[in-house]
């Protein structure tokens, strides 16, 4: 190979054919599970007596076949949570205390509702709720545990320390992949042999099972029994296929199950390569008996059986037992955090292409927004706009004056986004690497040197992301005065940490490559992009001495990550299937914690038509994370680009964004503090209406807007289901109301987009829209008032200065709620903790299905002032409208419909 910086590394490095990525079947790991597991290994528990310390128990569970004992530990945790950790045993003694008998163990929880039964012979566990059971632990017998072997060169091996025999041969221990797998021309060498984990788990009652992302693929889990396991294992698929099961760019080793009247929780916690199989037994009926005429029938509940393997660690396993979806949310948040709560800029619409060319190239698409009369928050930049590809440095040429440029985007309060990878360019020259070398910050190969692969910038070194103090290192970078040419407006995008390593195997980093503590890759590869947008996102709230929030976008993820900013769908190709996809991807990756998800506006890949791309804005405008990206071979497509019609479709559906961001920020609030997700699939609102469990082509933004969007070409109408027949829904462009329970047929043109509110709530608006969000902040406030069959509605308002922590250390926010009952309208503070001065009020109040003409409407304040406030009523829609209201946001006020 010719030296690598000579090298000319383009995007046909990524888009590579799929063939180079592993199916199941070439996976060692699965196949040794797969073949170990048919010879029904089985263990026991040794439950005479056992280890008992505060809130946990530890017992041994031993191998029929090789009575190699492991240590089992069930331990309960607050909020109706267990763990349960397996691993090899291990020297440490703890108090001894004798319990139940030789048969099971009983452990209960606190409040006496949930159960957890040891069975010992076999072993297996099973979670109860009021004596049934809801969860079994190895009741299909597939635990499985490789345990570590001390390396003996040219000896004939004991086998993988499970179950296979010691006359092992050559070829099959190759085939096995025991001590070296081999894919291609790469040679994946096992220190220590083979170390893989592998449990069972059998939800009974369950058929509906969500979660597990990233895949491109329906919301709802699939059977896998006739085909590939899903794959966790984060890779860089450029243009990846839909409905697919193979890993793509993040990994969160999670999986909810609902069904009705109860949602309970499996967090698989490893960070290595994880394949997951699911089997639903459909419910079946059968005969007690067989006597007489009336032989007596009973139904046996469904069960959906999980088979969760890992390559490596230990099996650490949290279920989380509900019982209400939202209850399952708080508990997933309690274990890895809450989502952060973002600066209020970017939930506004951010504007990025690989590559504006410089500097003029960026004051000419700002300029185009402008005149466009478009709003948009923030500026994009990607490698491009680097040196050489070296990150933290600007291009001499075409960003020479990097703080120029940053000051005509603040004077229109808006905002750049630039690129950082992982990976650093080898250059003794340069000043990152130079230091990062010298400090030894880059993983290892295995003979101990730097590990060094292909990426951007030709040969490349990594990150130990893993390592504190190279966190700690990379976070300094950010500082202003080490960081030449930021300044408080730049914020950070993180890709390529799966990590994307350029003629890799799969296109990553070998599995041997070592990191801090000694750890293989193949034990955290899933993990490292997680730890890199921790420390990107640590080092934005160093920069500003604590008092700013980050915003930092990445393309790998993990459990927790949304801790530390926004995720995205990777690179997505300009065609219909993957608009439609984006919806199930989004919703899978917001039931699993991250709430801040979005899908690249038109497909990163190629070139969309006009349709597609008009459906798009109006699809993305109504999710959370809201960005237009192209590849660097496609046509420009800012948004006036496509002539007068599309502009005009693409500013409606932008300007109706910006319309609903109070809503959103409150949202946003919502699950920072409650873990309740922004983008819901419909069983969520609705968990105990089975018609909602499969739906995927519509959500709930919040529990407020029904969002259906259009996601095929030439559309003329389209079916809408609108749950909950106690529920009624108004269109939100027209008003007209259906009730719910049932599928109408709605007529859509191109400037169409199905959105309906639910009865009974309350949605706040801007009732003008700026250039940016910077524009709006004291802009008039508007209120959507949607009455349910009783006449009531509710909602909330969240409000801060949008960008700092004083929200959190200083009290400073206000949190208002909405309140229409009786035909009074009230405005009452939520929470009496937060004051936050502000000028807005609201001017506009739209009140959705009453029925009835009023003969006044009256504004009473706090301090007793009573005024007739005008009002218009239209009896075709049951709308009562009022303007030019100056009511105060902050202050209590009422509303009086008589």
């Amino acid at each position: 190979m010719a030296t690598a910086e000579k090298e000319e590394i383009s995007v046909e490095d990524e888009a590579v054919a799929k063939t180079i990525f592993k199916d199941c079947g070439k996976i060692a790991f699965y196949r040794r599970q797969k073949q170990q597991l048919s010879e029904n290994t089985t263990y026991w528990a040794s439950l005479g007596s056992v280890d008992t310390e505060q809130d946990s128990t530890r017992f041994q569970i031993i191998s029929e076949a090789t009575k190699i004992p492991l240590v089992a530990e069930v331990s309960g945790i607050e909020k109706d949570i267990f763990r349960l950790k397996i691993n090899e045993e291990t020297p440490l003694k703890t108090r001894l205390v004798c319990s139940g008998d030789t048969g099971s163990l009983i452990l209960t929880d606190r409040k006496g509702d949930l159960k957890c039964r040891i069975s010992a012979n076999p072993f297996k566990i099973d979670l109860l709720s009021k004596n049934e059971a809801m969860i079994s632990i190895n009741s299909l017998g597939k635990l499985y545990f490789e345990h570590l072997q001390v390396p003996h060169k040219h000896r004939a091996t004991k086998g993988n320390g499970q179950n296979t025999p010691a006359d092992t041969s050559q070829e099959d221990q190759e085939d096995l992949g025991l001590w070296e797998e081999k894919y291609g021309k790469f040679v994946d060498v096992k220190a220590n042999g083979p170390s893989s984990v592998g449990l069972d788990f059998s939800l009974h009652g369950f058929e509906h099972l969500y979660g597990i992302p990233q895949h491109a693929e329906s919301h709802q889990l699939k059977n896998t029994k006739d085909g590939d396991a899903y794959r966790l294992y984060n890779l860089d698929v450029y243009g990846y296929q839909v409905y697919d099961k193979m890993g793509i760019y993040g990994s969160v080793p999670y999986l909810l199950a609902h069904k009705q009247g109860r949602t309970v929780g499996i967090f698989w916690l490893n960070a290595s390569e994880t394949l997951v199989e699911i089997n639903t037994e459909p419910a079946v009926e059968y005969t007690l008996t067989q006597m007489g005429p009336a032989a007596a029938k009973q139904k046996a509940r469904c069960r959906t059986d999980v088979h969760w393997m890992s390559e490596s660690g230990i099996i650490d396993v949290f279920l989380l037992t509900g019982p209400t979806p939202a209850d399952v949310f708080k508990q997933y948040s309690y274990i890895t955090g809450t989502q952060a709560m973002p600066p209020l800029f970017s939930l506004g619409y951010h504007q990025c292409r690989w590559n504006y060319e410089d500097e003029q190239d960026v004051k000419a698409v700002d300029a185009g927004f402008d005149e466009h009369d478009i709003p948009y928050d923030v500026m994009w930049l990607d490698i491009e706009h680097t040196e050489d590809k070296k990150y933290f440095t600007w291009d001499k040429k075409r960003f020479a004056n990097p703080k120029r440029m940053q000051e005509l985007l603040r004077s229109k309060k808006r905002k750049l986004v630039v690129i950082s990878d992982p990976h650093i360019k080898v250059d003794p020259e340069y000043t990152i690497y130079a230091q990062a070398k010298e400090q030894g910050f880059f993983v290892k190969n295995p003979e101990g040197g730097d590990f060094e692969g292909i990426c951007w910038p030709g040969l490349s070194s990594y990150l130990d992301f893993t390592n504190p103090k190279v966190r700690e290192w990379y976070s300094s970078l950010f500082a202003f005065p080490v960081y030449q040419g930021s300044t408080d407006i730049l914020f950070i995008w993180n890709d390529m940490n799966e990590p994307s390593v350029f003629r890799g195997p799969e296109l990553t980093m070998q599995k041997n490559a070592v990191h801090y503590g000694n750890w293989e890759h193949r034990e955290l590869h899933n993990i490292y992009g997680f730890y890199q947008q921790m420390a990107t996102a640590e080092g934005l709230i160093q920069r500003s001495k604590g008092k700013e929030r980050p915003f930092v976008l990445s393309r790998s993820f993990f459990a927790g990550s949304q801790k530390y900013g926004a995720v995205w769908t990777g690179d997505n190709t300009a065609e219909w299937s993957y608009l439609k996809i984006s919806i199930p991807m989004l919703l899978t990756l917001s039931v699993s914690g991250i709430s801040f998800c979005g899908a690249d506006v038109g497909g990163f890949i190629g070139n969309p038509e006009e349709e597609l791309l008009v459906r798009w804005y109006q699809a993305a405008a109504y999710q959370p994370f809201f960005r237009g990206h192209a590849t660097m071979n496609t046509k420009r497509r800012e948004p006036w680009l496509f002539g007068e019609e599309y502009t005009q479709l693409i500013r409606e559906a932008i300007r109706e964004r910006y319309t609903l961001l109070p809503y959103l920020y409150s949202l946003f609030y919502q699950v920072h503090v409650s873990s309740q997700p922004v983008m819901r699939p419909l069983w969520v609102e609705f968990p105990d209406d089975l018609e909602t469990f499969s739906v995927e082509d519509e959500y709930m933004l919040g529990s407020a807007l029904l969002v259906h969007p259009v996601t095929e070409p030439q559309t003329a109408s389209t079916d809408v289901f609108l749950p909950g027949p106690n529920e009624v829904w108004y269109n939100s462009k027209t008003f007209a109301y259906w009730k719910g329970g049932c599928t109408v047929k709605i007529p859509v043109t191109l400037d169409t987009i199905p959105v309906f509110q639910r009865g009974g709530s309350v949605v706040p608006i801007k009732t003008a829209v700026g250039k940016s969000t910077g524009w709006m902040a004291d802009s008039p406030y508007g209120l959507r008032v949607a009455l349910s069959t009783q006449g009531s509605a509710v909602g909330e308002l969240y409000l801060d200065d949008g960008h700092s922590f004083q929200y959190l250390h200083q009290d400073q926010f206000l949190h208002r709620k909405f309140l229409f009952c009786s035909s009074v309208l009230t405005n009452r503070c939520a929470n009496e903790k937060g004051h936050y001065p502000t000028k807005c009020v609201v001017e506009q109040i739209l009140v959705l299905g009453l029925r009835k003409k009023p003969s006044s409407v009256t504004t009473h304040s706090s301090d007793g002032k009573v005024q007739p406030a005008a009002f218009t009523y239209c009896a075709k829609t049951s709308t009562l409208s009022l303007e030019k209201l100056s009511l105060s946001i902050g202050d209590d006020w009422e509303v009086h419909v008589s």
